[in-house]
């Protein structure tokens, strides 16, 4: 395989990302005139943007159809079956698009035809490196950064990312050589090159998640010591790469004592951390004991952040919207991508949803959460394709969150609120709001039919489930004739 590096100077995303666009362009025509190619940009918005440039870029040396791979009437009736306006014009130069916002026919017809080498050139963001296998005889990394919505700032893809698309050179079937070019921002030049021509070790993450494990194997008891804790760390990946690299977790020296001062220190502020939470009882004594908190915490692999914040916000007094946002407060939101520009969307979605929002951190991760939540049970469209994902990677984590705030509230010995928790994890499940008519739980019923069900006698879901079967057919069929 060849690579090839090419640094661009600039402080500034945006115009950064507009100068790779005809090298890339001349990459094309130099190393892949006639293979596929594969672009990886890191949103939607750049892979439109990238595509209109080529497009100039081979208008300009009259050849708009060049990376058209089939006759123009066949191109016609996929373009006839496209739904996305950018995705259509893009295609009709032999240009693909691949992004999350893409509807699922659109993905399907961008795949087949790229597959088939009957359009040369498919744009797409990073995350294609992981999913559709798509190999191609070169690859353009347009850049090695991405929007952070949690830090509102631009950063690196993770390494594994840049090898993943990196990867995607090559097509053992068809080609003898590959090619891949990494277009990067000048001062990080010099780190890819390394990276990509010397060996680059694989650092360990453990230190950074450290409280759930530690909190899993003491209520296990696998950890009932300090010394226990110690040796434990010492089994794992996080000691290998400590004894080999210990500058990058912050050790002074590769001697017996700064490892062993580095572990045990590592591991006091774990314990600390964790009878502060409640999920542990004293550490003060050489013994470890689990609280219940604890024990709920690693039966439901939920954060000691989250546990904590549970308990002491629990109260007999929480009423419904108080546990909605005590949800979505969960530390399993953090992580919640907010996109560039999505603050945007999330301050039209809090207009359309009942309860009200924090509109000071409209980019916040925990208040979007809280919006997809109202959002689900409301039934209202989403604003993006993008907002569905977002909202099935909440919904999973739900349901067990859900359950540990109903232990977690039963455990304090609080009826009502444990009560409420369990008619919050019913909402998630059903996607409907408590006070909305139970009837609404059957398919494709909606509020304008509860009342003519009403006035054939079954005014709820009970009355409904409990009539006669003929009943049942006779309302059901007067509703949709």
């Amino acid at each position: 395989n060849a690579e090839y590096m090419g640094g661009f100077p600039g402080k500034h995303y945006c115009p950064r990302m507009a100068t790779m666009n005809k090298p890339a362009y001349n990459a094309i025509m130099q190393h892949s005139p006639l293979k596929p190619v594969l672009i990886f940009v890191s949103s939607r918005r750049q892979t439109r943007l990238t595509a209109l440039d080529l497009i100039n870029y081979l208008a300009n040396d009259s050849r708009e159809k060049y990376f058209v791979r089939m006759a123009e009437a066949d191109l016609e009736v996929f373009l006839d079956n496209v739904s996305d306006p950018h995705l259509r014009h893009t295609l009709s130069f032999g240009i693909g698009l691949h992004h999350a916002g893409l509807g699922k026919e659109d993905k399907a017809i961008v795949e087949r035809l790229f597959a088939a080498e009957q359009i040369q050139v498919l744009i797409a963001t990073s995350t294609l490196a992981w999913g559709v296998n798509f190999p191609a005889h070169m690859v353009v990394v347009k850049g090695t950064e991405f929007y952070d919505g949690k830090t509102k700032t631009y950063v690196d893809f993770p390494i594994t990312d840049v090898l993943q698309m990196i990867g995607r050179a090559g097509r053992p079937q068809f080609d003898k050589e590959a090619k891949a070019v990494v277009l990067v921002h000048e001062p990080k030049k010099g780190f890819y090159k390394r990276f990509l021509y010397d060996p680059f070790p694989v650092e360990s993450s453990l230190h950074n998640a450290l409280h759930e494990h530690m909190n899993a194997e003491i209520v296990a008891g696998t950890i009932a010591k300090r010394q226990d804790a110690v040796d434990y760390l010492t089994w794992t990946y996080l000691f290998r790469r400590i004894v080999q690299n210990p500058t990058f977790y912050g050790v002074d020296a590769i001697t017996h004592d700064s490892i062993t001062v580095f572990l045990s220190r590592l591991v006091e502020q774990v314990l600390r951390d964790l009878q502060a939470t409640g999920c542990i009882e004293d550490a003060s004594s050489d013994e470890l004991i689990p609280s219940t908190l604890g024990r709920i915490a690693s039966y439901y692999y939920l954060s000691h952040q989250s546990a904590c914040i549970f308990e002491r916000e629990v109260q007999g007094t929480a009423d419904m919207p108080a546990l909605l946002k005590l949800l979505s407060d969960a530390e399993e939101y953090s992580e919640l991508p907010v996109r560039h520009n999505e603050d945007k969307l999330n301050a039209e979605l809090a207009r359309e949803v009942p309860w009200p929002v924090d509109a000071r951190n409209i980019e916040d991760p925990h208040v979007k959460a809280h919006l997809l939540f109202q959002a689900h049970f409301s039934r209202c469209p989403l604003p993006i394709s993008d907002y569905i994902t977002d909202t099935k990677s909440v919904l999973d984590n739900a349901i067990r969150i859900c359950q540990a705030m109903v232990d977690i509230a039963a455990n304090a010995g609080l009826l009502g609120p444990s009560l409420r928790c369990m008619t919050l994890l019913q909402m998630v499940m059903q996607g409907r709001w408590h006070f909305d008519n139970p009837l609404l739980q059957l398919p494709h019923l909606t509020a304008a039919h509860v009342a003519p069900l009403a006035a054939r006698g079954l005014p709820s879901l009970a009355a409904f489930l409990h009539a006669p079967r003929g009943q049942q057919y006779q309302a059901v069929a007067a509703l949709f004739p």
